[in-house]
Parts: structure tokens; sequence; C-alpha cells
């Protein structure tokens, strides 16, 4: 269908933005602490505020997908994200910047489901997770241009300008998936929302939900915990690397995301879902292992390699969600299950900066490689008994939700 390509391509786009939103803060810290005097602690707080609001929005985001479709809610929710970028460009305090980044937040909250929801109908369940896989590998590529491009772009033109510039990038893919997406293709008809006793109470009345979402929240949560923030105070406490040294070093973390998103639909449909799901996690954990050894550099770029290719299989638990339930509530299904993963990295940032900060800091401000080897281990411990919980699914039949195309 000659739609197909574009719906994936205004979708992905979109991903891209919000890929690229989450990470900007790491580059700008700098800039924002220096120009609007922030503290540490103001400056982690606002920085996942993007994730607390994003979380909050996931379940009436989910109902309002199946009510009204991605077509409507999507780059309705995207002009949220608009006017937050301006005013995070245009904030002259910590409370301005704070409001900004929490509207990015709600803005970006609606472009992976309503993806998800979108694709749901416009692609048979037997390729759903490849193009899920695609849309997510892609839209990562976001994270690359959020580190050198970026701090390029703001030594030129200043963070403000760049934000000022993406309310007006923002705008434009949401008035292309209005303009051209569509919920569904001419042949097929919207499914009505299931009433009553469905919906999201029906997903979370069912016990493969609950086996699902500590996979979601805890291996989402450590992936992006780590590589958006903690990967580089690790590399420059524990092994003393310079920032250059570092960000080079990061780039495996983001080389492995991406190409893990990308293989990992593929090869879910290909094979059983939750088995799929049971390797990549397991991989993941023994990558946390080693690096909580402290293990030479060549080993950790490897390791690092490793964590952000194998921690990209977490995406595929929205895919095995989207299997279980109906058409009629896959985004609140979906949505519901993605509340676990962006609370789980909220969580987790905040939980790994206490357990780090309770070690004794160098005169420097570094602190001591035990308090990332307990890190490590703990995010290890917690995905670890998050798969013995998801074990049993992987001893199950699938059983996906046709849809005729």
């Amino acid at each position: 269908m000659r739609r197909r390509p574009l719906i994936f391509l205004i979708f992905t786009s979109a991903y891209f933005l919000s890929y690229f939103y989450r990470l900007t803060n790491a580059v700008i810290a700098p800039d924002l602490t220096t120009e609007l005097g922030l503290t540490p602690s103001q400056l982690g707080l606002m920085t996942s505020l993007f994730f607390a609001t994003f979380a909050a929005a996931q379940i009436p985001l989910g109902i309002g997908l199946d009510r009204w479709g991605p077509r409507w809610v999507t780059p309705g929710l995207m002009l949220i994200g608009v006017l937050g970028s301006i005013l995070f460009g245009m904030a002259p305090s910590f409370f301005w910047l704070s409001v900004g980044r929490g509207l990015i937040g709600i803005g970006m909250a609606g472009i992976l489901m309503g993806s998800l929801k979108a694709f749901s109908q416009w692609f048979p369940p037997d390729r759903f997770a490849t193009m899920s896989g695609l849309l997510v590998g892609i839209g990562s590529t976001g994270a690359l241009f959020a580190a050198a491009p970026l701090a390029w772009l703001n030594s030129q033109v200043g963070w403000r300008n760049v934000f000022l510039g993406m309310a007006a990038i923002t705008l434009l893919v949401a008035l292309s998936i209005f303009v051209f997406g569509r919920n569904t293709p001419p042949d097929v008809e919207w499914p009505e929302p299931t009433q009553g006793k469905g919906g999201i109470g029906q997903a979370m009345r069912d016990p493969r939900f609950w086996r699902i979402a500590p996979v979601a929240m805890f291996a989402s949560g450590t992936g992006l915990a780590f590589q958006g923030l903690w990967a580089g105070p690790y590399l420059f406490d524990v092994h003393g690397l310079t920032k250059l040294e570092g960000g080079n070093i990061l780039l495996f973390i983001g080389i492995g995301a991406t190409l893990g998103f990308i293989s990992s639909g593929w090869v879910a449909d290909r094979l059983n879902i939750a088995k799929v799901v049971l390797s990549g996690t397991v991989l993941f954990i023994i990558a946390q292992i080693i690096l909580a050894l402290r293990p030479p550099l060549p080993i950790v770029s490897t390791m690092f390699f490793l964590f952000g290719f194998a921690g990209a299989f977490n995406i595929l638990v929205l895919s095995h969600v989207r299997r279980i339930f109906p058409d009629s509530i896959t985004g609140q299904a979906i949505s519901a299950m993605n509340l676990f993963g962006f609370a789980g990295t909220f969580l987790l940032q905040w939980l790994i900066g206490v357990i780090i900060g309770s070690f004794t800091a160098t005169a420097s401000g570094a602190y001591p490689p035990q308090a990332y080897t307990t890190v490590l281990l703990v995010t290890a411990v917690c995905n670890f008994a998050a798969l013995i919980r998801y074990y049993p699914l992987t001893r199950q039949p699938e059983q996906a939700t046709h849809v005729t195309h």
C-alpha cells in the first residue's frame, strides 16, 4: 500500500525529535548552570521532569489513542511540546525552564504510542515487531544528534536559539502527521473502543501484563538512566577519562542501541517474542555485571556496545503486549506498559544518584569506583528478578491478534 512508507516516515521523524529532546540537557548543562545559576539538584530535577510528565501522560494518552486515533492525538500533544520548547528557549529562571521541560515531556509522550497504534492498523501483526524496531532504531539516532551536532549548534547560535528552532521543526512534523497521516487504511474501519470492563482495566486484570511490566520498568529504566546520565560519570570517576575520551566511548552505547532496536523486531517476528526478550535481557544483565567488575577500557567499550544492543531488546515488551490484547485497546495496553518504562527511568535515575551519593567523594568531586560497582550490581539484580517473573511467558504459546488489511 503506497501510503505505508509515508506513515512510517512521518511518525519516525517525530520519534527522532522525541529522542533528541530527552537527551539535550546532557550537552547544554554547563550553559544552563552558568547562565541561570542552577544547582546540581535543580539541574537533575528539571531534567527528570521530561520523564515524569511523559509517564504521567501515558494512561490518558492510551484512552485518547483508542478513541480518536494517532492522527489527532499525536500532533495535538506535539503542539504542547512546541509551546514547551519555546518556553524553555526563552526561560529567564529555573521555574520556567522546569515548566518548559515538563511541557516538552507531555508533547513527546504521544509519539511512540501513537506510532505503534498507527502501525497496528497499517501493518499486519507478523510485521509489527519489525516495523516498531525500525521506528525506534532509526528514531534513536536522535541521540547521536543530541551529542556532537548539538554541541556545535550550541557554540554557533546558543542553546536558546536551538530550542526555538526545534519548536519550529516540531510544529512542521506535527502538521505533517495531521495532513498526511490516517488512522487506518481506506478499507479498514476504525475499531470502536472497548466499553465497560474493557480498556485499561481489561489489560491490567490480565496476569500476563504483570509478568511483562517489571521487565519494562527495570530494563528500560536501567538503559535510559545509565545512557542518559550515569554512563559518563562511570567513565570519568572509575577510569579517569576526559570528557572527549569518555564521549568517544559513550558512542558505543548509542551505536549498539540503534543496531539493537533495528534488529530486535526482525528477529522477534521470526522467533518466539518472549524467548527473544529473555535472551536479550540475559545479555543486558551480563553487560552490567562485567561493567561492575571495572574491566580494562577495551572491554568497557565492548560492554557498552553490548549494554546498548541488548538493552534495546526491551522495546519488544510493547510488541508482546500488542500480540496479547485486541485492537480496540492496544493504545491503552501499550501506553500502560510504557508508563512502567518511563516511571522506571525516573525512579532509577534518582535511586542511582542516592546510592552514589552515599559514598564519600574525593576532593576533586569524583566518587569511588565501589559506588558504581554497587549501582550496577543493584540494577543487575533488579533486572534478574524481573526476568524470573517474566520467564513463564516463554513457555506459553503466543496469542497474536490478527487484523485483515
